[in-house]
């Protein structure tokens, strides 16, 4: 401390004491202190706070404070706002009254410190956690201290600071805080300070228990009585002797109900509005319905979970055949959320074909985990209210489907499935991607808030998992909230497998059939999967399987025949003629035709591109119900090989004398997309150039006027339906190489497959060159 021996301006203290290392505004008056601070101020000095009780013939030791003055304003001519900073306790050497102001000399205070050895700090740690046990006790019985000053008192690990923080934040009189400045040691000072604390405690709890005494001084068990009997014979006059008894049933039970304050009193409000109604009133149907609704919702209760992961990974692999991405990151999925607790898990949306187990996986994981299971199928929904309820006050008004999940499930920890997502439309009456939200947001849904309800429901313990044929419909900030599962479309030996373990099953069953009265071989089934569907799941598959079980319980029932066999040989008089066949590969190589690969909703499927030159006046025409991005793509093509013309010495004016036409067989098929493009290219050079194109070879991929070759999607079911038929060298783009590695064995293998990044690669793998 610089200023030790130096004479300090001084400022006489009436009736509250400054503590160290604490802040204090307030107002000064008097000549002297007044010009003690305006010179502590403007030479940048301290001042030394003493008591209005200083005797300087007592010959007994004066304490003060010695602190900072770091804001002054004036705010009278008599009367100045000061702001001061306790900055440590001094002992007053001397004092002097001079013709403006007070001085005084000052030294530092010296107390035994033994908190330096291992004990004296050990005992010291122990004082600190008692005082502030103390304290926080202080604070729940008698005063709500300001958060900051608890955070504060909860951060300090120095008692002396802890002491001064304490006692400058706490209801004590003058003499008592003068004291708490005064004494020396620490310790001391802190038994002083919780004897101070402790008292204050046992006196607010006597307070609070004779409060308690006068207030039951009040015969209420009397006057309520005395009101209920007269309540009962006005009912009984008016016919509504019904409402009390029901009232009284509803209160029971909103007394067993498990559920926060805030629930039971909303309930309790509406119990008494129900009893002031006529039983005869449409508005005492209204409140009956909102409190049965309230009383019926699960609120605290929950289930209990069955976090086994391998019985989980079982339950999985018994129902699903394959999906082994999508059943290990579901697994991920339910480690992480078990992990990480409530509601700090993105929501699960699958995303794929129909008819591939996207809601069978969604019961599977119920079941695993002993979930309830509640599916809500949102195809189609309009109507925001469908999603938040509508308003208790309309006739008619009723909770949204999430709150009527939660009210079936009768637990607050459900499995719900929001089935068919990407098909909720909106209209003028609201806009209900908007309303779920709140629903999908672990941010938001612990409160979220049914207009019907109009008591915040905690949707955090609910497991969401959505389900999508695509995402192009769902707007980006719902997208953004949810976890995207891709669930593609099932191999041809995907679809033997689940219809061998799962489907021929289950329809036996389903139709009343024995294991031995029927038997579908192999070959049939692999018949049904590439001749009666087309599909990228099984659902078609399902119910091809179950006409067959329907004729053979006919032939049974009939007596026609005891035992039913269907092979791939007698398949026909079952299921009649083939309805789809499998477009095989050409043998010999042809000018201007070129097979494409295509992705379907259905799975995937090739397609030739035929172009023809003709003489003409150098038009372009392009055929077979293509959509704009697929017109674009031909025009990007055309452009394309029109830029090579030098290369292949092809005349100048050759396209102003000959038309092109381009055509996309199976017209009636609307047909889009830019995977199309090298295909068109290469079908154009070919027939440019007047050289056939490999017969085996099939390609995708798009492609710009500078002959770069982009990448597309749907790899994997363009690939199946190349193995379908009998392609032997796909070409793709070099930068779906990643994408191509991450495929099953099942559907590269058997496959030459060529990657490409520029139309050259791809005219040199495709096309003879003569």
């Amino acid at each position: 401390m610089s200023d030790i021996n130096v004479a300090l301006p001084v400022v006489i203290m009436d009736d509250f004491v400054v503590f160290p290392e604490t802040v204090i505004h307030f107002d000064i008056r008097g000549r002297f202190n007044l010009a003690a601070v305006e010179l502590a101020l403007a030479a940048n000095k301290p001042v030394v706070l003493m008591s209005k009780n200083y005797d300087p013939d007592s010959g007994e030791d004066v304490i003060g404070t010695l602190a900072e003055v770091r804001q002054l304003l004036k705010v009278s001519s008599h009367v100045m706002r000061v702001m001061l900073y306790g900055k440590e306790r001094v002992m007053i050497d001397s004092f002097k009254t001079g013709d403006k102001i007070c001085s005084a000399k000052v030294s530092p205070l010296v107390h035994d410190d033994d908190s330096n050895d291992e004990e004296g700090k050990m005992e010291e740690d122990v004082i600190i956690r008692l005082l502030k046990e103390v304290f926080e006790e202080y604070d729940r019985s008698c005063v709500n201290v300001n958060d900051k000053v608890l955070l504060k008192i909860k951060k300090c690990n120095d008692l002396d600071n802890l002491i001064d923080i304490i006692a400058s934040n706490i209801n004590l009189d003058y003499e008592e805080k003068y004291k708490l400045l005064v004494i020396i040691d620490p310790k001391e000072r802190c038994r002083y300070l919780m004897d101070r604390l402790s008292y204050e405690i046992n006196l607010a709890g006597m307070r609070d228990e004779y409060r308690n005494k006068f207030k039951a001084a009040v015969d209420n068990n009397q006057k309520e009585y005395y009101l209920r009997e007269q309540l009962k014979v006005i009912r009984e006059e008016l016919g509504d002797s019904d409402t009390g008894s029901e009232a009284d049933e509803y209160i029971e039970k909103c007394n067993a109900l498990n559920a926060s304050e805030e629930v039971k009193e909303k309930i309790l409000e509406e119990i008494r509005r129900f009893k002031m109604v006529s039983a005869n009133s449409s508005e005492s149907s209204v409140i009956r319905t909102y409190i049965e609704t309230l009383l019926g919702l699960p609120w605290d209760n929950e289930s209990e979970d069955n976090n086994d992961i391998e019985n989980a990974g079982k339950v999985l692999e018994k129902n699903h055949y394959g999906l082994t991405k999508v059943k290990e990151r579901i697994l991920e999925y339910l480690a992480v959320r078990q992990l990480a607790g409530k509601g700090d898990v993105p929501i699960i949306c699958l995303v794929g074909p129909p008819g591939t187990g996207k809601t069978s996986i969604a019961k599977s994981v119920a079941e695993s985990l002993g979930k309830k299971y509640i599916r809500i199928c949102l195809g189609g929904v309009r109507d925001e209210a469908e999603i938040r309820g509508h308003r208790k006050t309309y006739v008619g008004a009723m909770p949204g489907r999430i709150i009527m999940a939660l009210k079936k499930a009768k637990t607050g920890n459900p499995l719900i499935l929001l089935d068919e997502i990407d098909k909720v439309s909106n209209d003028y009456k609201g806009d209900t991607f908007s309303a779920l939200l709140e629903v999908l947001d672990p941010e938001q849904n612990e409160f979220f808030t049914d207009h019907y309800v109009e008591v915040p429901v905690d949707l955090s313990k609910v497991l969401f998992i959505c389900t999508a044929n695509t995402t192009s419909t769902i707007p980006g900030p719902l997208l953004d909230r949810m976890e995207i599962i891709e669930v593609s479309g099932y191999t041809e030996n995907e679809k033997y497998h689940i219809a061998k373990k799962h489907l021929v099953s289950k329809q036996k069953k389903k139709n009343g059939i024995g294991t031995s009265e029927l038997k579908i071989s192999d070959s049939a089934i692999r018949s049904m999967i590439t001749g009666y569907t087309r599909e990228a799941g099984v659902r078609s598959l399902e119910r091809t399987i179950a006409r067959i079980c329907r004729k053979a319980a006919k032939q049974i029932v009939s007596g026609e025949k005891e035992k039913v066999s269907v092979t791939g040989k007698n398949i026909e008089e079952y299921l009649g003629k083939v309805k789809y066949e499998i477009d095989y590969v050409g043998k010999n190589a042809q000018v201007g035709v070129v097979r494409g690969l295509a992705w379907t909703s259905v799975g995937g499927d090739t397609l030739e591109i035929e172009v023809n030159i003709m003489p003409g006046k150098g038009e372009l025409l392009i055929t077979g119900k293509l959509g704009d991005v697929m017109k674009e793509s031909a025009s990007a093509a055309v452009t394309y090989v029109r830029s090579l013309s030098e290369r292949y010495n092809i005349a100048d004016d050759y396209y102003s004398k000959h038309d092109i036409h381009i055509h996309v067989p199976e017209g009636a098929v609307p047909k889009d997309g830019p995977s199309a493009g090298i295909t068109m290219a290469t079908a154009v050079l070919s027939a440019v150039t007047d050289h056939p194109v490999k017969a085996e070879v099939a390609m995708t991929g798009e492609v710009t006027l500078r002959g770069r070759v982009l990448p597309i999607g749907g790899l994997k079911e363009k690939l199946l339906a190349a193995c379908n038929a009998g392609i032997k060298t796909v070409i793709v783009p070099e930068r779906n190489r990643k994408t191509i590695s991450e495929l099953e064995e099942e559907v590269t293998g058997g496959l030459n497959i060529v990657y490409a990044d520029s139309m050259e690669e791809v005219a040199r793998q495709a096309i003879v060159w003569r």
